[in-house]
């Protein structure tokens, strides 16, 4: 006999806690169920039912880590687990799963990615992942960016966060000195899915960051129920420039266990970046890209 509604959704929450920071909560509204936040964070029953393709490790992390937590997936460029903790639980999250107790660059695993990093000549990008890196204190990562900063061949540091716009407050002068400091060429890739998510606070805090240099993307992820419409998507494309982030990718779900619900058929997503394209400039439409385990690059579909 399977789970009831009430039950099986609890069952989710068990399984990954929900988690919703203040300001994000602020954006809710609570009493729309179809509200587009609310959809991305709220424990589900349909998480719970099992689909054939939707895994543990959809895009094959576990057979790109060098060392632990040290992930290299793509020519020139290798990313760095630093924390397993986040400010918002996304129920799409392709990391769900992840074994992060084992696969985190924690303080007393630094010196063994570092040592791997000092050694390969052809990384010239490391990309700071979680978790979110921007959970981490100030001095933290300023430790961590000192020690990456004196191995020579790196010159670019990219930095994966919804930090900005679900605790916007997290961008401080210090964060943003920190981030904007001349020894690389540094960027900030965002996680925005819908316009409702960028109020002024969290637009002012992007525009800080813009302001002192620090190049702004953005990712997205195609949501049923959320963001699957042209206009929700030009929307977002237009409100994320006006704070200084350039669209980048718009990704197709990741298979990963317990979300299904919320894939959108690649035949229709093709279709929404075409009209994204006929109603805006070409750089404000993101590459629609799907991420295959074992591929040199993301395979990009349209944009």
């Amino acid at each position: 006999m399977g789970l009831d509604a009430d039950a099986a959704s609890e069952a989710a929450a068990d399984a990954f806690a929900l988690r919703v920071p203040p300001h994000l909560l602020g954006r809710i509204r609570l009493a729309d169920a179809g509200d587009p936040i609310l959809r991305q964070v709220l424990p589900v029953a349909s998480e719970m039912q099992a689909h054939g393709g939707y895994v543990a490790d959809p895009v094959g992390d576990l057979a790109a880590a060098v060392v632990p937590g040290l992930l290299q997936k793509y020519a020139g460029r290798a990313l760095l687990v630093v924390t397993a903790a986040c400010a918002v639980h996304c129920r799409y999250c392709f990391r769900r799963h992840y074994p992060y107790a084992e696969q985190t660059v924690r303080r007393d695993r630094w010196q063994a990615a570092l040592s791997h990093l000092a050694g390969a000549t052809d990384v010239s990008e490391v990309v700071l992942s979680g978790g979110d890196p921007l959970m981490l204190p100030d001095e933290t990562l300023g430790e961590l960016w000192a020690s990456l900063a004196a191995i020579p061949q790196l010159r670019r540091l990219r930095v994966h966060s919804r930090m900005p716009v679900v605790v916007p407050e997290r961008v401080t002068p210090a964060l943003v000195d920190l981030l904007a400091a001349p020894r690389f060429s540094s960027s900030l890739v965002t996680h925005v899915n819908h316009p409702a998510e960028l109020d002024s606070i969290a637009t002012a805090a992007l525009a800080s960051l813009h302001r002192a240099g620090v190049v702004l993307l953005n990712q997205s992820v195609l949501l049923r129920g959320v963001n699957d419409d042209v206009d929700t998507l030009c929307v977002l494309s237009e409100t994320l420039l006006d704070a200084g982030v350039l669209p980048y990718y718009l990704h197709l779900l990741d298979p990963v266990a317990g979300a299904a619900h919320f894939a959108v058929d690649e035949t229709d997503a093709v279709r929404l970046v075409e009209a994204m394209r006929s109603r805006l400039p070409g750089y404000l439409v993101p590459r629609l890209a799907r991420e295959i385990p074992g591929r040199a690059a993301k395979t990009v579909l349209a944009g």
